[in-house]
Parts: C-alpha cells; structure tokens; sequence
C-alpha cells in the first residue's frame, strides 16, 4: 500500500469515526458528576492555599546572570 492509499484510508477512517467519538464525548459530558469533581478540585485549591506563599524568585534572574558569564 502506498502512501497515497494510506492516507485515502486514513481519512475515511475519521469520516466514518469522527461522529461516533463525538457522539461518546458528548454521552461522557452528560454523564459526568459535576460535584464530586468540584469536591476533589477543591480539596486541592485548599492544599494549595493552606502551602506556605511561593517563593518570589523563579531563580531565572540568577540563570541569566550565569549565563551571561559564559563565554560565546
């Protein structure tokens, strides 16, 4: 089979595909329990908020300032 081929299959492939996996994302979306995932993001909002404050420096000021050492 050639790649023209493959490619010809390939398309065909999500003409006849691409409804039914939008169908099966559509039915997930329906389906899902909004609140039992609220509940599991928030508990990690709250895990994230009750964390000590991030640090202020990324540490890309002191890259660059080595970086800029280095020779060219």
């Amino acid at each position: 089979m050639d790649e023209r081929e493959q490619m010809r299959r390939w398309v065909q492939n999500w003409k006849e595909l691409g409804p039914i996996l939008e169908e099966m994302k559509q039915h997930e979306i329906r389906e899902e329990d909004n609140v039992a995932g609220l509940r599991q993001l928030a508990r990690a909002f709250d895990y994230a908020t009750r964390r000590e404050p991030p640090c202020q420096d990324s540490g890309l000021v002191e890259m660059q300032r080595l970086l800029a050492k280095m020779p060219r």
